[in-house]
């Protein structure tokens, strides 16, 4: 049976973690914010960095992230449509969480990966 997620994350000393990790949950999330502090991205340039995704799965994962404030899409009215997706404020003080998983798994996913 699955567990009943928080409808707020003031109940305890912990909620506020599982409060952000349901905001980057998700096999994708963390990585398109890691990507977007580099640089803003068109879809199919993210697309060209996972090529393991689906499209309908990264469809899914930047309008989550774009739902909860995270991301920035940007549409301009041209043909065919271009699409372009950056960090929110929000997002981007999101950099020293997402830098210190991926610094995490460097130093102690290397032996796993192997």
């Amino acid at each position: 049976m699955p567990r009943i997620r928080h409808q707020n994350f003031e109940c305890n000393a912990g909620c506020p973690v599982e409060g952000t990790l349901n905001l980057i949950d998700g096999k994708w999330k963390g990585v398109i914010l890691y990507h977007l502090f580099e640089k803003t991205l068109r879809f199919n340039e993210l697309r060209r960095r996972f090529p393991d995704i689906t499209q309908r799965m990264l469809t899914k994962q930047l309008r989550e992230l774009e739902k909860n404030e995270l991301i920035i899409r940007k549409v301009y009215p041209v043909i065919p449509p271009k699409v372009e997706y950056s960090l929110s404020e929000r997002g981007r003080s999101l950099e020293p969480v997402i830098m210190a998983l991926k610094n995490w798994g460097d130093t102690y996913l290397v032996d796993k990966l192997e």
